[in-house]
């Protein structure tokens, strides 16, 4: 009989807390929400990381302001990471150029998760944020599989469409033996200046109704506005580029909820 693959989960001495960011699909928002969750909890006074665990197409650079940028390795074959705003990165983007193509096999992707984890030099760490690829494939079990896990934090909007695969993450969360944090909504209603009645992006669904009839936690409501995009293309995070902003606030109030766990 085999044995329980959950057995051998090593854990990172020097990380207090590793934090899955997932979704059940792509398009929600999940890399903006890890950026600028990293960033809020460094502004909430720790020590956080960041990793990029989206092989095929990792955002973090990008959205983090460090493109073209690369790594030194240390004498001792150390991967020094990429700081921005007083957060370490690691990312697949800063060892390819950003239009090249991961054309890799199953085997090849879980080695460079694994180099993630065991050679780069991170330091002392309280938290260590990781952006999984979108979906529940191979990578969040993986992770699972290696690494104890603090928990996990699943990203959605508010329709039922994006609701149905926010349940699969839940699910896939739940078979790995993650515990589960809480959910994000993002691209929530919002209120334009002038205004007096909010608008709805998305038909509101029936995610508040799952959640609670499932005892889980709404971290934190994100209003939708064009600033947030607008900053994570200009490698500004809006919680440090607007943090006055309702949607910086949000996001401060995600670490918070994030950080008394």
């Amino acid at each position: 009989m085999a044995g329980n693959p959950f057995d051998n989960q090593k854990v990172m001495s020097n990380v207090k807390n590793i934090i899955l960011v997932g979704s059940g699909k792509g398009g929600v928002g999940k890399s903006t929400v890890s950026c600028n969750l990293a960033v809020a909890l460094k502004k909430c006074g720790r020590n956080v990381g960041i990793m990029d665990a989206d092989i095929y197409g990792p955002s973090i650079p990008r959205m983090m302001g460090a493109l073209q940028q690369s790594p030194e390795i240390q004498e001792n074959k150390k991967i020094t990471p990429i700081t921005r705003y007083g957060v370490k990165m690691m990312s697949m983007g800063f060892l390819i150029e950003e239009d090249s193509a991961v054309v890799w096999r199953g085997p090849m992707l879980f080695k460079a998760i694994e180099q993630f984890f065991s050679d780069v030099e991170w330091g002392e760490l309280d938290d260590l944020v990781i952006d999984l690829p979108p979906g529940t494939g191979d990578v969040a079990l993986t992770i699972a599989q290696k690494m104890k896990v603090q928990g996990a934090v699943i990203v959605t909007t508010p329709q039922n469409m994006a609701l149905i695969d926010a349940k699969k993450a839940v699910d896939m969360f739940n078979q790995v033996k993650v515990p589960l944090l809480g959910v994000v909504e993002n691209m929530a209603p919002f209120t334009p200046a002038g205004a007096s009645e909010p608008i709805t992006l998305f038909p509101k669904g029936d995610l508040d109704t799952y959640l609670t009839a499932n005892n889980i936690k709404k971290l934190s409501s994100i209003p939708f506005n064009p600033s947030v995009g607008l900053n994570s293309e200009a490698g500004v995070p809006i919680v440090e580029g607007q943090p006055d902003s309702e949607q910086a606030q949000s996001f401060m109030q995600l670490a918070k909820n994030i950080a008394g766990f």
